[in-house]
């Protein structure tokens, strides 16, 4: 059943649309400039708790940034010094990055997808520059600019 109530529609409403721009200029950065990646699959699970739930402690800055950092190197390492086979390899990464994050206090539940994206794709160190912190950093600001100043809400909490 879908819940209609006026409420909910514009904060789904709202959280739709500051998700397709911030992932607009994701992509645009990424296909039409010749900076680099700039998107990685896990942002767009990131949206949902940015723009539909910022009060969440998994959406604060130092959660999305340090969540996605720790995972995605967790999968690197992974990639460049462990060689198991594939299957193993991504399960025990992503159990990894999920002890990881629990441990640092970071936990930001999309980043759990980066260790299987980096594996399969066989990512270099370089994707932990471009995209997962520059990437980070743009969607953090855009999330700042839209939660903080264009919605008032209290965001980051901290």
């Amino acid at each position: 059943m879908i819940n209609t109530s006026k409420t909910i529609l514009q904060k789904a409403l709202i959280a739709g649309f500051f998700s397709a721009f911030t992932i607009g200029v994701l992509t645009v950065l990424t296909y039409k400039s010749t900076l680099g990646y700039f998107i990685a699959g896990s942002f767009g699970s990131s949206m949902v708790l940015l723009f539909g739930f910022p009060e969440s402690p998994f959406a604060q800055p130092k959660n999305v940034f340090f969540g996605h950092l720790v995972t995605a190197l967790v999968g690197v390492i992974f990639v460049n010094f462990i060689p198991l086979p594939i299957y193993i390899n991504i399960a025990a990464a992503v159990g990894i990055g999920v002890f990881l994050m629990i441990l640092l206090n970071v936990v930001h539940p999309p980043a759990g997808g980066n260790p299987i994206m980096v594996i399969i794709g066989s990512a270099s160190y370089d994707y932990l520059i471009n995209p997962i912190i520059f990437g980070c950093i743009i969607i953090l600001l855009l999330a700042i600019i839209v939660n903080k100043y264009l919605l008032k809400k209290n965001y980051p909490l901290k």
